[in-house]
């Protein structure tokens, strides 16, 4: 039971202290693919150490696979974080008035343009021009 709670409250310390400052800023960068690998790495190697190894049948112990991992989680990962971050900024960018530097930069120059497959289900949304 103890140990249970230890293990709730080093996630709620990982939530709310270790991926905001890993990912910050990050809602206003392109995610690129070998970036994904690599936090999605980082984060695995933090849980890995939150939650420990396991104990086989045969009384070996083993780190836990990237599937246990994710079935123990059962909450976002650091990618889907990002992502939402990056909807709730644009949706922010989105608001602001017509004449602000951030309106303009993002209707001429649109530097999120590989994340439009995110926004589609967006419906107030309207597409950068290319």
């Amino acid at each position: 039971m103890e140990e249970e709670v230890v293990v709730v409250v080093v996630i709620q310390l990982y939530n709310t202290l270790i991926r905001p400052t890993v990912t910050h800023a990050s809602e206003t960068s392109v995610l690129k693919e070998n970036m994904t690998n690599k936090l999605m790495i980082f984060e695995r190697k933090i849980m890995r150490k939150i939650f420990g190894p396991t104990r086989t049948d045969d009384g070996y112990w083993r780190i836990r696979t990237n599937q246990e991992i994710n079935d123990i989680l059962k909450v976002q990962n650091i990618i889907g974080f990002i992502k939402k971050q990056t909807l709730n900024w644009l949706d922010h960018v989105e608001r602001m008035a017509e004449d602000n530097i951030v309106q303009k930069l993002r209707d001429g120059n649109p530097c999120l343009k590989d994340q439009s497959e995110d926004l589609k289900h967006v419906g107030k949304m309207r597409f950068w021009k290319i």
